[in-house]
């Protein structure tokens, strides 16, 4: 059977890879510790999932406006203004299905054949694959543990190339939990003013969950370059709606309009419930959402010191998100029985069948050294899979 030559191009997402993985194996009565997957453990608070019965009382089951609720965009205009003090309009607004929709409507609407996207490693699997899909180079640039794992304007400068169109990075950073300061993102953004035929996404779909004890910084505060940025969030991780498929982006009117026209072709409007729910996400008090970074907190604490308790593990502390990035270089060249651990991906095929407790390769995240631990799950689980990899580390000589 021939398909298209574009799903050569790409390939599927490691997360979702490991995930599926440790399914086949619980279906085979294997009790599996998922330390894998970007998803909090939480459910969606109360008042969001009163909002949404009442939208379904309320008939909300036609149609929506491609660009999402007229009210909905402007609870997200509301949103950013109250909490990182930035103006948009409403017509600046694209609510879409999912933060990932999101981005792939930017980069389907920035890149063509030709055109390069900068992007610093570690990096979230999928910015890399949907720029292939776009069409676009993806310049893939790695940064150093000793810088935090972020970009430093020298690096960046040096590879703006000619045809440069697109950065793309997160802050909070999925998979490293590095957070830029402001001092760090106006150096960068000295960099992008030099540059003004690039454009800049900034994915903040961890903007909450952030560690520092500082308010959160966006490359949207800055004027000198505010109308090239596109910024990304959405509401998965910060109220536990993963389920829901809320993403959205703030832009430049012509980049909105340019991402409404070919979602307008590919999805059209986003979930009705789901929206109406949104609205009240938005608008509410963050409390729940505050509560749920407390717990992470502290089982960002206990993980720091399961992780001092690991052999062979080096890791710095995350400022942000739910992971940690542990370097396993240690273990890279041993020897399980006949089979070699000769990559990182070996080395988490080895934690998933050996002690039964899945992770992510940092090779998906442009890290090869690396392996990426979520700590999205109950302290009981994350000390249960550290016990079990302790218990099999030793198998490896």
């Amino acid at each position: 059977m021939e398909l298209s030559s574009l799903l050569t191009r790409f390939s599927e997402p490691e997360t979702l890879r490991m995930a599926k993985l440790g399914r086949e194996l619980r279906a085979k009565g294997i009790d599996i510790v998922d330390l894998s997957l970007g998803e909090p453990d939480f459910n969606t608070p109360e008042h969001i999932k009163d909002a949404a019965k009442r939208a379904i009382d309320e008939n909300y089951s036609h149609y929506t406006p491609v660009p999402g609720y007229a009210d909905l965009r402007q609870a997200v205009v509301t949103k950013l203004k109250r909490d990182n003090n930035l103006d948009y309009k409403p017509e600046q607004i694209v609510v879409s299905t999912g933060a990932k929709q999101a981005i792939a409507n930017v980069m389907m609407a920035i890149l063509e054949p030709g055109k390069e996207i900068i992007i610093p490693t570690p990096y979230w699997v999928s910015y890399s694959e949907i720029a292939k899909v776009a069409g676009g180079n993806v310049n893939l640039v790695r940064t150093k543990a000793r810088d935090g794992f972020k970009i430093t304007p020298e690096v960046l400068e040096k590879n703006i190339h000619p045809n440069t169109r697109l950065f793309i990075f997160s802050s909070p950073c999925n998979p490293t939990g590095a957070v830029y300061s402001y001092d760090e993102l106006k150096a960068l953004a000295k960099v992008f003013e030099k540059h003004p035929e690039v454009f800049i996404m900034s994915d903040e779909i961890y903007e909450y969950i952030d560690y520092t004890g500082n308010r959160h910084y966006s490359f949207a505060e800055f004027p000198e370059i505010k109308e090239r940025v596109i910024l990304i969030n959405g509401l998965s991780k910060a109220f536990a709606m993963t389920g829901w498929r809320i993403g959205y982006l703030a832009a430049h009117v012509e980049i909105a309009k340019a991402c409404e026209k070919l979602q307008g072709q590919f999805t059209s409007g986003t979930n009705a419930i789901a929206q109406r729910a949104a609205i009240t996400a938005l608008t509410a008090p963050l409390t729940p959402s505050f509560e749920m970074v407390k717990e992470f907190a502290s089982r960002r604490e206990r993980i720091m010191e399961l992780l001092k308790e690991t052999p062979g593990f080096e890791c710095q502390a995350p400022d942000g998100a739910f992971y940690v990035f542990p370097d396993i270089s240690f273990y890279l060249g041993k020897k399980f029985g006949d089979n070699v651990i000769s990559t990182a991906s070996d080395f988490c095929m080895f934690l998933l069948n050996e002690a039964h407790v899945s992770t992510v390769t940092g090779s998906a995240f442009g890290s090869p050294e690396n392996i990426r631990i979520s700590f999205a799950n109950s302290l009981k689980n994350i000390e249960e899979g550290f016990k079990r990899i302790n218990e099999k580390l030793p198998l490896l000589k």
